[in-house]
């Protein structure tokens, strides 16, 4: 009986559970980790921000709500060219202003007349949330909409009918446009407007005037893989400035606080300031988005032709966002003839060349590696997988060795002077402090340090010539899981 059993199911399943008592496991989660929706938008990095809308027909970069729609005309627009553009760029997606401040919608949406269906683009016909969700679909980029919770012409905005019309067109364009990957709310609510004529300043408790957790719960019934942003989230984080950085460190986690003790935070109602940097154990794993413009103005105005951000400007601003864990949301604003103007062009394919130049052979792609410790002296969780350019396997030590180093010893003698690395930041973020080495005249010389690495950290070091590398681990809130150690040789001069 025995041997019979031996040989028929009661063997394999002794074998499973030697296996499985021998297979070592991987580190628990620490603190506050992404959401596969956040975990989808890290990988983006480097997407477009389009503000477009009556505004760019009048000069202003807030309007009132009383411009006439007979402004709205561009000449030539075509939505591909800013797609293509946009592609061309390195750019993933778009973001579209389907409603600033000002009211107009750039979709005819059946609640209010100050839409374009009343304008004489396309004779009313034109529906541009539409066209360009349709045009990042055939391009592959992601489409996300810009919905102002603020509205200076609508006749109710201030009273609790708004709040519904709000939500309504909230439902129009998650329900009617494909896929959205990114619903964008402003912080900036109330003040002076046309509000169907009455002319007057309106104030709203930004803390509750919207019932955000309910006006949230849209998006996540309609548009389950949306990321929301706002400066409390729920998905990502303003930066806390409109200048292209974020801070050194940059920590993915994050608990907003209110302006002040006792008052719950909300958008427009946070010590936004302390997005800048995020906070080391944060209670919420809220990555910060860096929003800036191509131009002093966020619409387009033509007398900024001439102060459109040079190339070299545009990659100091990806170090400081990319660079730092953030993403960075340019953008790139259409002219009077709805098309990405020259001079925009012009700058963006500047980046993208100093980009491609920079980043696109990694010196360490052929290199042996070796840790001070690896989990369990498995294989799964050994230093070769820093190189192996998959950013979900990693390098992990024992539970309690929260320090610790990797040496890698390049193919031949190579000259660097940038430094890339990731965190597997599905299991948090973990790393506190960090320093990379290079051998230098028979001994190891300090060429960076610092404490965020989160999804990437890229360090710009003095041009570096060597043959061997060292990641120092100098201190981890838990067992450090590093997923990518690349270097680089960015143009100089």
């Amino acid at each position: 009986m025995i041997k019979k059993s031996l040989g028929g199911t009661l063997l394999p399943a002794i074998i499973l559970t030697m296996f499985n008592a021998m297979a070592v496991e991987p580190p628990a989660p620490y603190g506050a980790i992404p959401t596969e929706r956040q975990l989808a938008w890290h990988e983006l990095e480097y997407y477009g921000f389009i503000h477009f809308t009556i505004n760019t027909f009048t000069g202003k970069e807030w309007g009132y709500g009383d411009e006439s729609l007979d402004l709205f005309n561009p000449s030539e627009l075509d939505v591909t060219q800013w797609v293509r553009v946009a592609k061309e760029a390195g750019m993933k997606g778009l973001i579209l202003t389907c409603k600033h401040h000002d009211g107009f919608t750039l979709w005819p949406s059946k609640y209010t007349e100050h839409s374009i269906k009343n304008t004489p683009y396309k004779n009313g016909k034109g529906d541009i949330v539409g066209d360009l969700a349709a045009a990042c679909k055939e391009a592959g980029l992601t489409f996300g909409v810009y919905l102002s919770p603020w509205d200076r012409n609508h006749a109710e905005y201030g009273r609790p009918a708004y709040v519904e019309y709000f939500r309504n067109q909230l439902r129009e364009l998650l329900t009617n446009y494909g896929t959205i990957q990114e619903v964008w709310f402003d912080g900036a609510n109330g003040g002076d407007g046309y509000y169907g004529g009455a002319r007057e300043t309106r104030k709203i408790d930004r803390s509750s005037y919207y019932d955000w957790e309910n006006t949230w719960a849209i998006v996540r019934k309609l548009q389950p893989g949306a990321i929301m942003f706002s400066d409390i989230g729920p998905d990502i984080r303003w930066v806390g400035n409109e200048k292209g950085f974020a801070g050194d460190p940059c920590w993915a986690t994050y608990t907003p606080h209110g302006v002040e003790p006792g008052l719950a935070p909300a958008p427009g109602m946070v010590k936004y300031k302390e997005g800048v940097n995020g906070h080391a154990d944060g209670e919420q794993w809220l990555p910060a988005e860096v929003d800036v413009s191509i131009r002093p103005g966020w619409f387009y105005h033509e007398d900024q032709n001439e102060k459109v951000r040079t190339p070299e400007n545009l990659l100091n601003l990806y170090y400081q966002s990319v660079g730092r864990g953030a993403s960075l949301l340019l953008n790139i604003p259409p002219d009077p003839r709805g098309l990405i103007h020259e001079k925009d062009v012009e700058s963006l394919m500047g980046l993208r060349a100093l980009l491609d130049a920079t980043f696109d052979v990694n010196l360490a792609a052929k290199a042996a590696v070796t840790a001070t410790n690896t989990r369990g002296k498995d294989p799964q969780f050994a230093a070769a997988n820093l190189l192996d350019g998959n950013t979900n396997t990693y390098w992990a030590t024992d539970d309690g060795m929260t320090t610790a180093s990797v040496i890698v010893e390049l193919d031949g003698l190579q000259t660097f002077n940038n430094v890339l690395l990731q965190e597997y930041i599905a299991l948090g973020q973990r790393v506190r402090e960090f320093s990379v080495d290079a051998w230098v005249d028979g001994a190891w010389k300090q060429i960076a340090k610092g404490t965020s690495i989160g999804w990437k950290r890229i360090l710009q070091t003095e041009s570096i010539t060597t043959t061997k590398v060292r990641l120092n681990i100098n201190a981890a809130a838990a067992c450090p899981t590093i997923s990518t150690l690349e270097l680089y040789a960015g143009p100089t001069g």
